[in-house]
């Protein structure tokens, strides 16, 4: 697993031993920069269920000005910890080390908004999804015209619509999809 473009371009990075971790490949992560393209220079993200973090750490490498990760396995925040500090981009991340249902709250109340949240759930957990983004939909953490994607299995797909957001795109790559989500009425 690699970076693919940006500053830290063919930088090679940790991944958690095991299979409790499914790394976002490199084509998929590939296609996803090339949509959010246009929204990376000083942009602000959540990574969800960062894993290796390897989504984030190509978002900064690509222009993002920081990266809040959420993970709570230990070997991938051990994986995640050790990118971080082998790319020099301490300055620039936080990691909430504990499970979604408290970290996303404890952002919330410290003021944290991002402009794209990525979340990335193990596939067979399919309630994550739901629970994940009703909370985005209805708390502070999204800006106003924040995209909140979603990977998930093509036999899987989250409903269209969770509160105020709704999805508005989905990329079949794989046997993986990305939705993408917005709230209502933004483009």
């Amino acid at each position: 697993m690699r970076i693919i473009a940006g500053k830290f371009r063919s930088r090679v990075l940790a991944a958690p031993p095991g299979m409790e971790t499914r790394p976002t490949t490199d084509r998929l992560r590939e296609t996803l920069f090339n949509v959010l393209a246009p929204r990376m220079d000083g942009s602000v993200w959540l990574d969800l269920y960062a894993g290796s973090g390897a989504v984030g750490l190509e978002a900064l490498s690509r222009g993002a000005a920081r990266v809040h990760f959420v993970e709570h396995a230990k070997q991938a925040l051990r994986a995640l910890e050790k990118n971080i500090a082998s790319l020099g981009v301490a300055d620039h991340t936080e990691i909430e080390a504990r499970e979604m249902a408290k970290a996303l709250p404890a952002l919330a109340a410290a003021g944290v908004r991002c402009d794209v949240c990525f979340l990335d759930p193990p596939y067979q957990q399919h309630g994550a999804y739901a629970r994940t983004l009703e909370f985005l939909s209805h708390s502070s953490l999204l800006a106003e015209d924040a995209i909140v994607v979603a990977e998930h299995d093509k036999h899987f797909s989250p409903a269209g619509e969770f509160g105020a957001i709704i999805r508005y795109r989905e990329l079949k790559q794989g046997d993986a999809v990305l939705s993408f989500y917005r709230r209502s009425g933004t483009r």
